[in-house]
């Protein structure tokens, strides 16, 4: 379990995003914790050299979609990486066991038939106040360090397809 804010980087450490394109797939459930999330990996990106015109957002109504929203993404537009953000909130019901396993092993899935990463930036709290903790609160942002996922992995995508691929 977290303790620490964990949404710190170097960017000495981190390829420079400005030659890669960037997809983002958000819930509208629980849209002050997706929102927050979303607003940290663009920030981040951004930050980190990627032009705001090569990141594309879409948004979905519910964790569970996120696998068919980025499913269409990767078909529909030349992306490097993909940063699926949502929130499930554990409540009295299965339903938070079986919307986790289905996101969880969707994502999955997506990232071994495609070869665009997708990045897994779906907190899962038991209490609304840990969604709030982890989406700009005290422990950080989950959508910062998703985005720094995103970015290395969109490096790797890119081996041996641009010279300096990696950015450094």
């Amino acid at each position: 379990m977290a303790t620490t804010n964990l949404s710190y980087y170097d960017k000495n450490t981190i390829p420079n995003a400005k030659q890669f394109r960037f997809g983002i797939v958000v819930s509208e459930w629980n849209p002050e914790i997706t929102g927050n999330m979303q607003k940290g990996a663009i920030e981040t990106l951004i930050d980190c050299g990627a032009l705001q015109e090569n990141i594309v957002s879409w948004e979905v109504p519910g964790s569970f979609e996120l696998v068919y929203g980025c499913k269409k993404m990767i078909e529909t537009e030349k992306l490097d990486a993909i940063i699926a953000i949502g929130n499930v909130i554990q409540g009295e019901t299965k339903h938070f066991d079986f919307v986790c396993e289905g996101v969880t092993q969707g994502i999955v899935d997506l990232n071994v038939k495609y070869d665009v990463p997708v990045i897994y930036c779906v907190l899962t709290d038991n209490t609304k106040q840990q969604s709030i903790d982890r989406s700009g609160g005290k422990l950080g942002n989950k959508g910062i360090e998703c985005a720094v996922a995103a970015i290395k992995m969109a490096a790797i995508k890119n081996i041996g397809r641009k010279p300096n691929s990696l950015g450094f």
